[in-house]
């Protein structure tokens, strides 16, 4: 089956398997990124990311409701180290209407591109410092797919399709659990230094504890390089 097929078809499926959640929990997901380039070797992005709530639906009961959750604002330095590698340290403050996390993120990116296809591997881990002085740690491992849908690489004016999954692993006081992630998105590249992304976040928390926790977000992501 052709590559492109095979990752549309991906998409279609993971839509599908988000409208037949017995029980879920869906809104909406908007984000701005901002990127520049400081020097040939260091760069620095800016994210703001807001989340709501429109509705969710549990034992078969749907509650229809517009609820805003928080805000989050982010600013990561990146150092290449090598060929499509970056080694990147950064802060993050999510603001909720009655107080505010602060979190610490260090991650390792790999990038390959490939004839017909990009891919990259992000190995990071983060530290959330929560009310009570209760800590949050988290390992997370995220591959990205990238496939045109117009030629072999992704040109002005041109889509393409997107795929992220990602493994977490989450430690806090004395407990574990695991979550996933998986995040198809249709891209557009209007220019160079700008692209919109369209898609749906998927996931899946707490399926080691008390019983699963499906969550999905319509997500809207806007890059910019100033």
């Amino acid at each position: 089956m052709n590559t492109k097929i095979y990752f549309f078809c991906f998409f279609l499926l993971c839509c599908a398997n988000f409208f037949g959640q017995s029980s879920y929990r869906y809104g909406i997901l908007p984000a701005i990124n901002l990127n520049t380039d400081l020097s040939k070797k260091w760069s620095v992005n800016f994210k703001t990311e807001a989340r709501h709530i429109f509705q969710e639906k549990t034992d078969n009961v749907v509650n229809r409701r517009q609820e805003y959750i928080h805000t989050d604002f982010s600013l990561i330095a990146a150092k290449k180290v090598g060929i499509g590698n970056k080694l990147s340290v950064g802060f993050l403050a999510r603001v909720r209407p009655n107080d505010i996390h602060k979190r610490f993120i260090q991650q390792y990116t790999l990038v390959r591109n490939y004839d017909g296809y990009r891919m990259a591997h992000r190995f990071a881990s983060d530290q959330t410092l929560e009310i009570k002085n209760r800590v949050e740690v988290r390992f997370r491992y995220r591959t990205t797919f990238e496939i045109p849908l117009q030629g072999k690489s992704v040109d002005f004016k041109e889509f393409y399709l997107k795929v992220n999954h990602e493994i977490l692993n989450r430690f806090e006081n004395n407990s574990y659990d695991l979550g996933l992630r998986v995040i198809p998105l249709l891209g557009y590249k209007y220019t160079d230094k700008s692209k919109l992304e369209f898609g749906l976040d998927y996931r899946l928390n707490s399926f080691l504890k008390s019983g699963p926790n499906h969550t999905s977000w319509v997500s809207i992501n806007w890059y910019l390089k100033i």
